[in-house]
């Protein structure tokens, strides 16, 4: 088989998951479990297209949603802080994957079909280092820097990750995206010479990107559902209730809505005519219009109010989203508060400033805090383990404070002497 020659940006990219060393939280502060990162990267750049977050497994919908969000133009609210823009887009010609089952479903290839994209599979599994070395990258400057991490190592991982874990799946995917856009994909790539990865994506580019808009991605990739429209124009959907423009005149009808399991506050309603869904309208749950609720954690509350012997209504459900912030923040500050108090007086004098940079608050949760040793460049993927003082127990390591290299040349001399 004849070997592709890799000459652009968008030309080929590499889809790949995994399921992510960082314990998440509820609103509630209940531990929900380590979701899944789904990332995109191009081929030619190292640059990450795009990425989805969630409790998901590995399936052809998830593949869906994290290549809509490599696709369209991405934009994000003051919230996130970015101090750069995150501006990939674009069809890429080749899409290279595993042979897993997720990579072979139906669905994809209709995705694949309808956008105009040739789907390949990896000859043999050494061929997915592109895609996979991010995730390395990842665990070591980013992950292992959180609340609740629990390392990738078994045997190494911390007793005290679930007590410790404090962070919200939002507040997770906020971080995420602004070490990839910040730092990640502004950094030199040790095998595209002197470039950044976004400057290699900018300069390798096509002059004139296709630019598709949501509706034209939503049919092939989002989650998909069924369900009737009642007399006065609403649905109802995980047990919210939906209204949208219009929707009154197809009163009892049967439509299908698609949506976004990240964030349900929104969804899109299709009618099928003719074999094809035909894009009707968008609805919003009704007082959530500024608010972002993930799929899972709306099953939680459910789950939750159940138990509590109460009736499961949009009112309830307002309550837990309006309540979570002032939840998590108490829970956040109750936690930070215990590991304050665990550190013993001959560790806190030391420790004293690094405790203070540890707050869940984004800004201070920023992954730029990295160890000289760990701020090597991807060629040196194992970074000497962490051992464990016998001599005394405490808390998870905070994050430290150190320097963020900004000169690869710098980098490369200091890396070499150690």
């Amino acid at each position: 088989m004849a070997v592709l020659a890799i000459e652009w940006s968008n030309q080929v990219w590499q889809c790949d998951h995994t399921k992510i060393d960082v314990l998440v939280v509820d609103q509630a502060g209940e531990v929900l479990g380590r979701p899944w990162l789904s990332i995109v990267v191009d081929t030619y750049s190292r640059c990450i297209m795009g990425l989805h977050l969630g409790f998901d497994a590995p399936s052809a919908q998830v593949v869906g949603l994290a290549l809509r969000h490599a696709i369209l133009p991405k934009q994000y609210p003051a919230a996130y802080e970015l101090q750069q823009v995150w501006d990939t887009y674009g069809l890429p010609q080749y899409l290279y994957t595993d042979g897993g089952k997720d990579f072979r479903s139906q669905h994809l290839e209709q995705v694949a079909t309808e956008l105009g994209i040739v789907l390949c599979l990896r000859r043999k599994p050494s061929d997915g280092g592109i895609v996979e070395r991010p995730f390395g990258t990842f665990n070591r400057e980013f992950f292992s820097t959180l609340p609740g991490y629990v390392s990738s190592n078994v045997i190494e991982r911390s007793p005290q990750a679930e007590t410790e874990a404090c962070i919200t799946l939002l507040q997770l995917e906020r971080l995420l995206v602004r070490y990839v856009v910040d730092h990640y994909n502004q950094r030199i790539d040790a095998r595209m010479g002197d470039q950044s990865r976004i400057g290699r994506w900018e300069a390798g580019r096509i002059a004139q990107l296709p630019l598709l808009g949501e509706r034209e991605l939503d049919i092939c990739l989002l989650r998909r559902d069924q369900r009737t429209i009642y007399r006065n124009g609403y649905i109802q959907f995980a047990n919210l209730t939906y209204q949208g423009e219009h929707l009154a005149a197809y009163a009892g009808e049967t439509v299908i809505l698609r949506y976004d399991p990240r964030d349900i506050t929104t969804i899109w309603i299709y009618q099928l005519q003719d074999s094809k869904e035909v894009f009707l309208t968008r609805a919003h749950a009704t007082g959530l219009e500024t608010e972002i609720l993930a799929y899972a954690e709306a099953k939680a509350m459910s789950r939750r109010i159940r138990a509590a012997g109460q009736e499961v209504s949009q009112k309830s459900l307002l309550n837990e989203v309006r309540d979570r912030g002032l939840t998590i923040e108490k829970l956040q500050r109750q936690k930070k508060q215990r590991k304050s108090n665990s550190i013993v007086p001959a560790q806190a004098n030391t420790q004293t400033t690094a405790e203070t940079t540890l707050g869940i608050q984004h800004r201070e949760l920023e992954p730029q805090n990295l160890s000289n040793a760990e701020c090597s460049t991807e060629k040196e993927m194992i970074a000497a383990p962490i051992l464990p003082n016998p001599e005394s127990v405490k808390s998870k390591k905070p994050v430290p404070f150190v320097r963020v290299y900004e000169d690869y040349d710098q980098l490369r001399r200091e890396t070499t002497r150690s």
